[in-house]
């Protein structure tokens, strides 16, 4: 594929999210009950996936609806290239306190960048882990973040790693605070 060479972003993205979990096309086929014909065909855009279809697809990759069933019109000369601040589509688990937003124009490249908002007086209750390498730089605000057990409190300007361990995150602070996320391999 050229650079110039636009991705159609629903198949695509399908394809990468499925490959990113370590799925054959056999075993998304039979979570989504379709065949893997049918499920190649939407991964090149040749067919297109009902809301009802898209559901089961969400369910069976673990991402929130949004992720799926916002893929909004670009311009052609834009597609896979440029994301406009009003067509960024809403990613992530939707815990309480934290907003996420696709920076990335699609899931199809090696990472995905994300905005995330960290509402004031919002935590994330339980550690989480995920295997992937994880770079967060503070856009604004304050944050406080807890990896591998030790604790830190980023400012705007600063930024951490995440190398697959174990991390929490709260804002205790009076002001949302915004980071941008580099993620390897994709997640979301």
């Amino acid at each position: 594929m050229t650079s110039n060479t636009p991705i159609q972003s629903l198949g695509a993205d399908i394809r990468s999210l499925r490959k990113t979990r370590g799925l054959t096309l056999n075993a998304l086929a039979d979570q989504v009950g379709k065949s893997v014909g049918w499920l190649s065909q939407v991964e090149r855009d040749l067919s297109h996936p009902t809301p009802d279809d898209l559901e089961q697809f969400c369910r069976a990759l673990q991402v929130p609806p949004e992720l799926l069933q916002q893929h909004h019109a670009a311009v052609s000369s834009e597609t896979g290239v440029i994301v406009r601040k009003t067509n960024r589509r809403a990613i992530g688990h939707r815990r309480d306190g934290l907003t996420e937003e696709l920076l990335s124009p699609d899931l199809t490249d090696d990472f995905e960048v994300v905005h995330s908002v960290f509402h004031p007086n919002s935590h994330l209750p339980e550690p989480c882990s995920r295997p992937t390498q994880e770079l967060g730089y503070v856009i604004e605000g304050r944050l406080d973040i807890v990896i591998d057990g030790t604790p830190y409190t980023v400012d705007q300007g600063d930024s951490f790693r995440i190398r697959g361990q174990a991390y929490q995150w709260s804002n205790p602070y009076d002001a949302p605070c915004v980071v941008v996320w580099i993620i390897a391999p994709p997640v979301y």
